[in-house]
């Protein structure tokens, strides 16, 4: 955390300056988000971040969430939260999936045990996969939107009751909001709505879409429960196929003591619906109780429980481009999470790409408002996400169609097993990868950075902090405040000293793309940071003969940073050139987008190709009259 640029302010840090502008026109703002679940809520966390942008988040509820139902946490999100800056809370309470275990019937009757594997592979994320209620996730954003410049919050019992788009005034989208529970009604003009109003969302129906898919028909059951059992791994994550009872699935949860148990039920009759079996707690205990049976199952309280329709559904576009609310070239009108996409929650992956979609969105529009980027960038939200919704939507109809077969040889079981193990990337979130396009670059040399995939998230690694040597992640330099980052890979021998390949390449870029989009008067880094890492260790090198690009003034009193150039750790932790692949002999740069996503790997020397790149994606600053 950086802080004191702009003078010495007691407190707490992580309460952000209050901006001039928070009194602004409720009624005309930049961005309206229509819904308070974790994408609206993730959307809302970045947007507010931004002192110059106006926000509203609106919900249909009386008050934040209390009780959640997507609980999963993959290590992709976590390495998103760090970004936020609550990582950490998260870890201290949340329960860690260590391992996995797999039960399926044993020859002499019941259950037993086939084998237990570590639910994340070595060196997948410097992040845990974590289990912690939905309404905790809730409760962190909402905190972050409260520290932010803008001081954002929500505001609740008010619904969309209409959308239309009026093209040609600054604020073309109006949103007719209907108070609820003795809130007035309103009408709000924005520059661009965002729908994150639940798989029943409001604004996709404004949009003429829907979703589409189809169900498995299959009926499942899912509970909280505080029980009492000597079911041996009842702390562990565990997937049960018994021999007549179902299918089963235990997830521990958070506390200790508290467990989620997903629960096979019978098919459903083609004109059945979940509510027309009218599922009872006391049928899904005593569901479990078989399927766990010989072992003791005493459920003392019930938290929570549902019953749920196995269904895969994603509307053909995330975006208003084509719909009933077309506006012409670029999108005014966008869905996410549950309003885009809607699938089982075995998976584990509901909340998880819900947050990934308005991380994705949420630096596109505060670059588009901010005069940073064109428009058309914009249009690279649905391009991305669609397709990324897809990929899950058929890897949620292959799990849930084999957690439910009902063929219990041991050849299906182990592809069962062998499938739940591959995918497990796939799980943890870090899979995504996004194909070529304005906002990834093509043809780079992906050779000089072969562990850093361009289009996929940028793998952390271990570094020290040259200046005051400390022991981090280098990933977690990265946060969620809108700026790409520039990192350059120092070859072999290079200290940074002038006519270094480091230092070549400071000069180059600072006289070229970073200089060209920066406002006069701004820091340097104020839309591309520019970062190094050396092989050396970080008491071979000099900080004082560091190029001036990576020590720059900033803030009000033209403090220096010292926070941009790291070191191979050579402790043992893991050196970062040789867990990401990183070419000893030539070094390399690597462009890094605001969410985390690497958007190009060059050579040191290829500064026009990276400048080029940027010049696609990034406006010039305007001049100063």
């Amino acid at each position: 955390m950086q802080y004191h640029y702009d003078g010495f302010h007691p407190g707490d840090p992580s309460v952000k300056p209050q901006a001039k502008a928070a009194d602004f026109d409720r009624s005309a703002v930049d961005v309206l988000i229509i819904g308070c679940g974790p994408a609206g809520l993730t959307l809302a966390a970045q947007l507010a971040q931004f002192s110059d942008i106006s926000t509203r988040i609106v919900e249909r509820k009386s008050g934040p969430l209390e009780m959640g139902q997507a609980d999963g946490i993959a290590c992709r999100s976590m390495e998103m939260f760090e970004a936020f800056g609550f990582a950490d809370r998260v870890k201290k309470e949340a329960y860690w999936v260590n391992e996995t275990c797999f039960w399926r019937p044993a020859q002499d009757g019941g259950i037993a045990r086939v084998d237990r594997i570590k639910d994340v592979e070595d060196d997948l994320s410097e992040m845990p996969h974590t289990i912690l209620s939905q309404a905790r996730v809730h409760d962190f954003f909402l905190e972050e939107m409260a520290k932010a410049p803008s001081r954002l919050t929500p505001d609740y019992d008010l619904e969309l009751d209409g959308l239309r788009i009026e093209c040609g005034g600054t604020h073309p989208v109006m949103a007719q909001l209907r108070g609820l529970n003795g809130a007035a009604d309103e009408v709000v003009r924005g520059k661009y709505v965002v729908g994150c109003d639940g798989a029943r969302s409001a604004v996709r129906k404004a949009m003429g879409l829907r979703l589409e898919g189809q169900s498995a028909r299959q009926l499942w059951g899912v509970m909280d429960v505080l029980a009492i059992t000597d079911f041996p791994d009842i702390r562990l994550k565990c997937a049960i196929q018994s021999a007549d009872a179902g299918s089963m699935l235990i997830i521990p949860r958070e506390g200790g003591t508290m467990v989620r148990l997903y629960i096979e039920l019978d098919a459903l009759k083609d004109d059945e619906r979940a509510a027309d079996r009218n599922v009872t707690s006391d049928m899904l205990i005593q569901r479990a109780g078989a399927i766990l049976s010989p072992y003791r199952f005493e459920v003392k309280e019930v938290v929570w429980c549902s019953a749920y329709e196995i269904g895969q559904r994603v509307s053909a576009r995330f975006d208003n481009l084509g719909g009933a609310l077309n506006s012409g070239d670029d999108p005014h009108v966008f869905i996410a999470g549950d309003a885009c996409h809607t699938h089982s929650p075995k998976a584990g992956q509901g909340m998880n790409v819900s947050m990934a979609d308005t991380f994705n969105l949420g630096w596109k529009l505060a670059a588009v408002l901010r005069g940073q980027a064109p428009s058309a960038l914009l249009k690279s939200y649905s391009e991305e996400r669609q397709a990324k919704a897809q990929e899950l939507i058929d890897f949620d109809r292959d799990m849930a169609k084999l957690f439910s077969s009902k063929d219990r040889k041991s050849s299906d079981e182990a592809t069962f097993q062998a499938y739940f193990q591959k995918h497990g990337r796939y799980t943890a979130g870090v899979e995504t990868r996004y194909d070529p396009s304005l906002v990834i670059a093509g043809g780079c040399d992906q050779s000089l950075a072969a562990g850093l995939p361009v289009g996929a998230r940028f793998h952390s690694a271990p570094v020290i902090r040259l200046a005051d040597a400390k022991p981090m992640q280098l990933g977690h330099m990265v946060r969620a405040d809108g700026r790409w980052r520039v990192i350059l890979f120092a070859p072999e021998g290079d200290t940074g000293v002038a006519d270094g390949a480091v230092a070549d390449a400071c000069d180059a870029l600072s006289a070229g793309p970073i200089t060209k989009v920066t406002i006069a008067g701004a820091d340097r880094d104020a839309v591309i940071d520019l970062r190094a890492v050396f092989q050396q260790g970080h008491r071979q090198l000099d900080l004082g003969m560091m190029p001036a690009a990576l020590r720059p003034s900033k803030g009000r009193l033209g403090l220096t940073d010292y926070e941009k150039i790291f070191c191979a750790d050579h402790s043992g932790a893991g050196d970062v050139f040789d867990m990401r692949g990183i070419d000893r002999q030539r070094g390399a740069i690597v462009l890094v987008r605001p969410d985390q996503f690497v958007a190009g790997v060059y050579s040191l020397s290829n500064h026009a190709g990276l400048s080029a790149f940027l010049d696609q994606v990034l406006l010039p600053a305007p001049s100063l009259p």
